[in-house]
């Protein structure tokens, strides 16, 4: 009985443990299923929300992509105004340099009839030379006869020296009869006079002597007058005749490039066949190729320095490539023009950067490049415009005036000297007028136009930009003048001056330019000090050999000196 009891509790425990283990799976299954429904819908909310956040963030980069979008065909509309702008500027540089091209063609085919019509006139000069020398064939033969005839007449002429002395002879009677009244004359005047014959003599040449001075005096107060008048066509004429007589060297140097070849047989293909190689270069670069003797060189000969440098470089260009012919020539010219155009406005650029100016017109920015390649008296324009420029800068700071325009008018003064077609008036009007036609401030064109006193200076910065300009081109080593023969020339100068009685000292001052003479005031009265400054000057002129003018300044003054005690 105790054993099915047993048997049926645990029967019991076990049914009861089974029935809570199905429970606690259901609860359990149910418990899962419930949070597996809130998790469901915990999804659905989020990706609700995540639709709706993507929606607003597709919309907003939509947006800015259109706003970017139209904002990029706005520049690239202004891209395309722009490049519409540099075309039409192109065409219009095109234009020019077809014009300018134009204007060449027709100065060299005026220069083949000048050289054409230079033959005809050889030729003319030839055939009157031949008809000379048979003029002089017959003067020659007439010659001969007057010689025969002279030759005859020489007896006649004996028979005159005869006759002629006779004539001597009566002669010398009469003059000793009138050396006898000179005499009887001379002791009747000393007698009436109370004088001597040396001191009537020495009396008369004093007063002789002081109305000389004072007609001299005012002769030559006429003749300054009279040349002050004629000074600027005498001093063409004297500049014309000094720039033919000592200027060929510096001509030579200045207008003469040589280009070096391997060897002789490459003047034959510069030659090409009948001269056409030649002819072609000579054409496209204006400048005349001379193939001589030399060995192992060709020279260019032309007064345009940026023209001769394009033919220099062009032409080692073609012998180093060794493909010569005018097509070729053609293209390697043009291509060499160009790159020495970018050079000249990169030297221009350069510059102002270096000097801390802006603003210049790109004209004028490319004629200062063009200055790098001109000389003026042995000493490179540019480098002298640039130091004109420092010096009238320092200049004008010392003084209060504008720095800035004074730096530029000093880099501007010489400008037009480089302007080719500014040959009918002066380098200083020419330049002026072109900075004043590309915007230049009116001082600043005043002082380039005024610097050697073509016109009035109204601008302040004129006389510094005058002052830099000299001292610019007289400093010692400035124009092909060594520091010992500078040094040598103010020591004459200084000896010369020092050499007239009266004279205490003699400085020579603004680089030689000008002599000043301190004078013993008991010596030297005030009227002998301008004979004295005339004088100095006439010897200066007369013994010294110098560029420009030399200025001479007599000074005579009076000190007293007197001490309190």
């Amino acid at each position: 009985m105790d054993g099915m009891t047993a048997l049926l509790l645990s029967t019991v425990a076990l049914i009861s443990f089974g029935s809570g283990i199905a429970v606690y799976k259901w609860i359990l299954v149910r418990s899962v299923r419930r949070q597996l429904a809130v998790a469901e819908q915990q999804a659905k909310e989020i990706r609700a929300k995540a639709r709706e956040q993507a929606a607003r963030e597709r919309q907003e980069h939509m947006e800015s992509a259109n706003a970017a979008l139209a904002k990029r065909r706005r520049v690239l509309d202004e891209e395309r105004e722009e490049s519409q702008r540099a075309l039409r500027r192109s065409k219009r540089k095109v234009a020019k340099r077809h014009e300018r091209l134009n204007r060449r063609t027709q100065r060299v085919n005026e220069r083949e009839r000048l050289l054409q019509s230079a033959g005809d006139l050889f030729d003319t000069l030839r055939r009157k030379a031949e008809q000379t020398h048979r003029q002089a064939e017959l003067l020659r033969a007439n010659a001969d006869t007057l010689l025969h005839e002279a030759t005859t007449r020489r007896a006649s002429l004996q028979d005159l020296e005869s006759s002629l002395d006779s004539r001597k002879k009566r002669l010398e009677i009469r003059k000793k009869e009138l050396d006898r009244l000179v005499g009887e004359t001379r002791r009747a005047l000393e007698r009436i006079s109370g004088l001597s014959a040396d001191e009537a003599r020495d009396a008369l040449r004093a007063d002789l002597i002081d109305e000389a001075r004072l007609k001299a005096s005012a002769h030559i107060q006429d003749i300054r007058d009279q040349a002050k008048l004629t000074a600027a066509r005498q001093a063409r004429k004297v500049i014309v005749s000094a720039i033919q007589r000592t200027a060929a060297s510096h001509a030579i140097e200045n207008t003469v490039s040589v280009v070096n070849i391997q060897s002789d047989e490459m003047k034959g293909r510069i030659i090409g066949r009948e001269g056409r190689n030649i002819r072609a270069f000579e054409a496209v670069t204006g400048i005349e190729v001379i193939v001589d003797d030399t060995p192992e060189a060709v020279i260019l000969s032309g007064f345009d320095p940026v023209r001769r440098e394009i033919a220099r470089i062009a032409l080692d260009k073609l012998v180093r490539d060794g493909r010569i012919h005018p097509a070729r020539i053609e293209e390697v010219v043009e291509k060499t023009r160009a790159t020495m155009h970018e050079e000249i406005v990169e030297i221009g650029e350069r510059t102002i950067i270096d000097l801390n100016l802006h603003g210049l017109h790109p004209e004028i920015i490319r004629h200062i490049g063009r200055m790098r390649y001109r000389t003026s008296y042995g000493q490179n324009l540019l480098a002298h415009s640039m130091e004109t420029a420092r010096i009238a800068s320092i200049m004008a700071a010392e003084i209060g005036l504008d720095t800035t325009k004074s730096r530029r008018a000093g880099l501007l003064h010489d400008i037009g000297k480089v302007i080719e077609d500014a040959v009918d008036q002066p380098h200083a009007l020419a330049g002026m007028e072109m900075c004043r036609r590309y915007g230049e401030a009116g001082d600043v064109c005043n002082a380039i136009g005024a610097h050697h006193d073509e016109i009035e200076m109204t601008a302040l910065i004129s006389p510094v930009v005058q002052a830099a300009d000299a001292i610019s081109g007289a400093r010692p080593g400035a124009r092909r003048e060594s520091l010992q023969s500078y040094i040598k020339r103010l020591e004459d100068l200084e000896d010369i001056a020092s050499s007239f009685n009266g004279v205490d000292r003699a400085f020579a001052i603004q680089a030689g330019r000008e002599v000043r003479v301190l004078v013993n005031h008991d010596k030297v009265s005030d009227k002998n000090a301008a004979k004295l400054a005339s004088d100095i000057s006439e010897r200066i002129e007369r013994e010294m050999q110098y560029p420009g003018r030399i200025r001479v300044t007599v000074i005579r003054e009076v000190r007293k000196v007197s001490y309190a005690k």
